[in-house]
């Protein structure tokens, strides 16, 4: 591991606006904590803290000694001075004279010494930089490093290793037990440069923030080295079948069996139920990983660290390889394993909490991690944050145990210290602000996403929580929270190839907006059957190419759906010389009805929205001003010429699809958004 420390670095970031008139010495520990923070082989989200001691001056402007250490809730890749506050120092090194001191106890007189009452509560290891003399120290939980200490003869490998150059501590869950460990063996021999932490991870000090720094990257590079004599082809190969199921085909399986047996979203099959999202990852390492004979075994000893359970749980799922022929069902062993895995987390529950007897609450027994031999990994979440750091962590998960199994053998901690940090009350809190969004985890496909009304509908639908896709031949501008995909509906080939991007991008498909159109105009008796056949393309035949493949997602899926049509008021109040236009939007009508009829076995519901006379979307300023003279009236008495008298916006006629989305009784239903207009009204 190379070094990443530059001089020029540190001084832009000191320039920026943040960190001005900040001290020298947060400004050193923010620099070099971003380092840390930034390689993902060295921290992932949240894990690892850092800490500088130094001078602050309190309410009566005397100065104070303090302790400024991470803050939960910062990520150490972009932390800030206000992700480090200050606790006064000399009040929690006198910690250290106690026997004993309880979880809370500590948080508490953590907090009560803080400098501002309003900064975030400080690193549950906060007593560990305490309790240790020097000014910089940083921590991380560096995949190199638990390879080697999640081994058999982990402490020995790492005496081995290090010699007298890294102290090296016992296995001890955070808080005051383990910062008075930490300060013990560090006083055995004070010249060391550092601390190897068993199945937990590496602390690194100085009084010299780069020299601390260089201490982490010199320790990590010594194991690598290590490493580096190992095994190249670590896990002896299964026999891969010819032929696979596509990846498109395998994530709907498997997103919709975790979805049906995750005991916090039900048991029905309605889509504005919360879902799950899934993240998928591969690689080299990946493949060689999870195509592995004893897949079973090596995958199955726990997670590398016990910080890491609350996001993955303690075990992957592991499935077959999915294969396209012979006499294997996918979907019955994916329903079956799954089961198993439940069975076996429940089990693992009710074993700790009876022979200890505890008193705790289960969590849910969902897999966070599933391994597909043949196709890579996933990692699975309520949106698509989680179900990245699930994915993160996985990814870190393969390297740590192909990495110990290419110098021995992986074996970590037994489930109690594990259970211990999973069920831990400082470890639940960061999951604590859970979203309760409608649509959390649901994900949405919206055909014409690049248009106006596009654009709005997913802005309601990311309101409510859903991950969206928008389907379109162009877009105004890049969005990064919609996933954007170039798309011609009146195109199979590019229909097919959208929908199955988004299942590989979120795991499946859950709610589709068929809202993609076009006007045309003209006479019936001397319209043109190019224009004609032009017009049935993109305003019927898409919406049917759409929904079809849509179907197909939702049906291996097996949890329900939601398909919603774009029609307007042409389908049932023609206007003249709006024939072309809307004979097909009749036709989508009944098309919408047709699939509420055959589709509603599935849980799939479909329903449409009416929308006319609409501020900006299908009609252009040209269309409206024609319109509007035809009929003697100016554009704004044009536009709010309807029994209410206001203009229609595109965010109505979006908040009627949100609405159709989440009502789960309602099937085969038009509603019309147009301001009132009773030629156009159905019931």
């Amino acid at each position: 591991m190379d070094s990443k420390w530059s001089q020029s670095d540190l001084e832009e970031l000191k320039s920026r606006d943040a960190l001005r008139g900040i001290n020298n010495d947060i400004s050193l520990s923010v620099y070099c904590t971003r380092l840390i923070g930034g390689d993902p082989h060295l921290v992932l989200h949240g894990g690892g803290n850092a800490s500088v001691k130094t001078v602050q001056k309190d309410l009566f402007g005397n100065e104070v000694e303090v302790l400024c250490i991470k803050g939960s809730g910062w990520d150490m890749g972009e932390i800030l001075p206000a992700g480090l506050p200050p606790v006064k120092l000399a009040p929690l090194r006198r910690l250290k004279s106690l026997e004993s001191l309880s979880d809370e106890e500590m948080v508490s007189y953590v907090r009560s010494n803080l400098l501002d009452s309003a900064s975030p509560t400080p690193s549950v290891e906060t007593l560990s930089h305490a309790f240790l003399p020097h000014k910089f120290i940083n921590h991380s939980h560096a995949s190199a490093i638990l390879s080697i200490t999640n081994q058999p003869n982990g402490e020995d490998l790492c005496r081995e290793i290090f010699g007298s150059t890294m102290g090296i501590v016992p296995y001890i869950m955070p808080g005051f037990g383990l910062a008075k460990n930490v300060s013990e063996v560090f006083e055995e021999n004070p010249e060391v440069g550092g601390l190897i932490l068993l199945n937990h991870g590496i602390f690194t000090f100085s009084d010299d923030a780069e020299t601390s720094y260089r201490h982490m990257i010199d320790a990590i590079s010594t194991v690598e080295n290590r490493m580096g004599n190992g095994k190249k082809h670590v896990f002896v190969p299964a026999t891969i079948p010819p032929t696979l199921q596509s990846l498109s085909s395998v994530a709907p399986i498997i997103r919709g069996v975790c979805i049906s047996q995750d005991e916090r979203l039900g048991k029905g099959t309605n889509a504005s139920q919360n879902k799950l999202i899934l993240e998928f990852r591969s690689s080299d390492q990946i493949l060689e990983f999870v195509n592995g004979k004893e897949v079973d075994r090596y995958s199955q000893g726990g997670v590398a660290t016990p910080d890491h359970v609350i996001r993955t749980k303690n075990w992957p799922l592991v499935l077959p390889f999915p294969e396209a022929t012979g006499t294997g069902d996918f979907r019955k062993r994916t329903e079956q394993l799954t089961k198993e895995f439940q069975h076996r987390y429940n089990s693992y529950f009710q074993r700790q909490v009876d022979s200890r007897k505890l008193q705790k609450t289960k969590l849910d027994s969902t897999p966070r991690v599933v391994l597909v031999p043949g196709h890579g990994l996933f990692g699975i979440g309520r949106d698509r944050k989680e179900a990245m750091i699930s994915a993160d962590i996985a990814e870190s998960f393969v390297q740590t145990i192909t990495n110990a199994e290419s110098i021995g053998e992986y074996k970590t901690l037994g489930e109690a210290d594990v259970f211990d940090v999973e069920y831990w009350s400082l470890e639940q809190s960061k999951l604590s602000n859970a979203s309760t969004q409608p649509l959390l985890g649901n994900v949405v496909a919206i055909t014409g996403g690049g248009g106006t009304i596009g654009t709005a509908i997913a802005n309601e639908f990311n309101k409510l929580g859903a991950q969206i896709a928008l389907l379109d031949l162009n877009f105004p501008e890049e969005d990064h929270r919609f996933l954007q995909l170039e798309c011609d509906v009146t195109e199979q080939a590019s229909v097919k190839s959208a929908f199955e991007t988004i299942c590989e991008h979120y795991g499946g498909l859950d709610i589709v907006v068929s809202n993609a159109g076009a006007m045309h105009l003209g006479s019936m008796e001397s319209v043109s059957d190019e224009t004609l056949r032009e017009s049935f393309e993109i305003n019927f035949f898409a919406h049917q190419t759409v929904m079809q493949y849509a179907v197909e997602v939702m049906k291996l899926q097996n949890v329900g759906g939601n398909l919603l049509f774009n029609v307007s008021k042409q389908a049932v109040n023609p206007g003249v010389d709006a024939g072309p236009y809307g004979l097909p939007k009749a036709a989508t009508l009944a098309l919408m009805r047709q699939y509420a009829l055959e589709t509603g076995k599935y849980g799939i519901r479909a329903n449409a929205v009416n929308a006319d006379r609409i501020q900006s979307g299908l009609l252009t300023k040209e269309m409206i001003s024609t319109r509007a003279q035809a009929r003697g009236l100016d554009e704004a008495e044009y536009l709010a010429g309807n029994i209410l008298g206001k203009e229609v916006t595109a965010e109505d006629v979006a908040r009627a699809f949100t609405q159709l989305a989440l009502s789960e009784s309602t099937v085969a239903n038009v509603t019309t958004v147009d301001g009132g207009n009773i030629a156009a009204a159905l019931r």
